[in-house]
């Protein structure tokens, strides 16, 4: 046994506290941290894996990510990318103790003097989903393995390699600027059938929808702009924005859409350069703008000459004739951005945007100042899935699979004693608990049971009783019974 590993063994020598006030994680959390302050652990030393960790202490890999987060919050810990977490040489500030005013450790805004509150933040949410397994992972944001088509994959793959004119050139050589020729004239064609016209110049592929807001942030904007998010929205959005120095300004959504009052009144207020919206299956509440309200957020933007970039990730689950702010546009003042890791495979980073020719072609520039290019074989992989009519094929399965589980969760979710607070559409639902949902996400977390807690959707970082689930990964019955247990035992 090396040092590193008898050190640690001194960590595991009484069991954690089940059932008892303070969380699993937070146990762990402090276990290491003192041995850490006591100089037991020293600078230097490194971690047990999440799974060696899991194993040691008999709990879920999700309450090991949980308590190596905290850690990493307090400055005790620094993660080194494909090698583990470290005790640091030199301890760091603790989060938010010198930070700029609304800033923290993960960039997520929130208010001056407001502490996170470990370890639902955006890294955690995140590092949880590398780990989760969807059968016990309610909160995932995306499908099972299961549900996604390897056999398509595979299929494409070969032929990319084997049979497709210049494959030599596909496998050995940089991409094309813009993207792969085959999947932009595809992608066009895609874009035609939703409403939205684009000609293969205009749509410039990515690595991944994450990549392509990334580019249209730091292209179209500049530190200080104010930004519209929606609120409840995309925590790791949120968190990108405030990185890159924008400040956000969150407007209430509902089951129509964004509270278009409140936009207009910060409209006046701030003068915003950006909208960043999900018009169609919005993550979290799952709901699609109506068209009524389509029509005035493109009036509100031309009156006060912003932007719109309207994230359309959800694309595949959701019909071609929903409300598109970008086909009601023309791409005049809107950047439409899409992917296919929800709906094809998250291994897989492909993801695209269609802009204006002027500002298509600026973001081109900008792309291959960070990138180069991206992957030729992926993309023309996938532009063999849209060609041939496999990805629309396999869409449909999955819609109709997410139906029948979108009706079994609402049942069960009823049964438990939640409210749906949107009507359920699309992969996720947003329920009202009727409780604290960061009390119980660390008492699912205890149990096992990654959930996404509905503060890790707030731009303002707010507490509260709503909760994201999503269908295809919140079917076990058992979870639903935790659940109802823990309002009981809440309320």
């Amino acid at each position: 046994m090396d040092t590193d590993t008898s050190r640690h063994a001194m960590a595991a020598a009484a069991p954690l506290a089940r059932g008892a006030s303070m969380p699993l994680a937070q146990q762990l959390a402090q276990r290491y941290a003192e041995r850490i302050q006591q100089r037991l652990l020293l600078p230097g030393s490194r971690l047990p894996s999440v799974r060696e960790c899991a194993q040691r202490h008999g709990v879920s890999p999700h309450t090991v990510v949980a308590a190596y987060d905290q850690l990493l919050a307090q400055g005790l810990l620094e993660a080194r990318k494909q090698r583990g977490f470290f005790v640091r040489e030199t301890p760091a500030p603790r989060a938010g103790a010198s930070a700029p005013s609304g800033t923290g450790r993960t960039g997520a805004w929130r208010p001056p003097g407001q502490t996170p509150k470990a370890p639902f933040d955006v890294t955690a949410l995140i590092r949880g989903m590398f780990q989760a397994d969807a059968h016990n992972a309610p909160g995932l944001g995306t499908l099972p393995a299961d549900w996604l088509d390897l056999p398509m994959l595979q299929t494409a793959m070969r032929r990319v390699i084997a049979q497709s004119e210049g494959a030599e050139q596909l496998a050995l050589q940089y991409g094309q600027p813009g993207g792969d020729a085959r999947l932009r004239a595809a992608l066009a064609q895609r874009l035609a059938d939703l409403g939205i016209a684009a000609t293969p110049e205009q749509i410039l592929s990515t690595v991944g929808a994450t990549h392509a807001l990334d580019l249209i942030t730091r292209t179209l904007l500049q530190p200080g702009d104010a930004v519209l998010v929606d609120e409840p929205g995309w925590a790791i959005e949120f968190a990108r924005l405030s990185q890159a120095g924008m400040r956000l300004l969150p407007v209430p959504r509902g089951a129509d859409g964004p509270d278009l009052d409140a936009m207009e009144l910060l409209i006046k207020q701030h003068s915003p350069r950006l909208y960043v919206t999900v018009s169609v299956l919005h993550n979290p509440t799952g709901n699609t703008l109506s068209l009524s309200s389509a029509h005035r957020i493109l009036q509100l933007a031309e009156a006060a000459d912003f932007l719109i970039v309207e994230d359309d990730t959800y694309a595949f689950m959701a019909p071609n004739h929903a409300p598109r702010l970008s086909a009601l546009d023309g791409l005049r003042r809107t950047v439409y951005v899409s992917g296919f890791s929800k709906i094809l495979t998250p291994a897989w980073r492909v993801g695209y945007l269609a802009a204006s020719p002027e500002r298509a072609a600026r973001l081109t520039d900008a792309k291959l100042l960070q990138t180069l290019t991206t992957s030729p074989l992926l993309e023309r992989a996938v532009a063999l899935c849209l060609e041939q009519g496999q990805l629309r094929r396999h869409a449909e399965r999955v819609q109709t699979r997410l139906d029948a589980a979108r009706q079994r969760v609402v049942r069960l979710a009823l049964e438990a004693g939640c409210q749906f607070v949107t009507p359920p559409q699309g992969l996720f639902g947003w329920i009202d608990t009727g409780i604290d949902t960061e009390r119980l996400a660390q008492r699912l977390l205890d149990e096992g049971w990654l959930t996404a807690p509905g503060l890790l959707f707030s731009a303002s970082r707010q507490p509260g009783t709503l909760m994201r689930i999503n269908f295809a990964t919140a079917q076990d019955a058992g979870f639903w019974r935790l659940l109802a247990q823990a309002r009981k035992d809440f309320l």
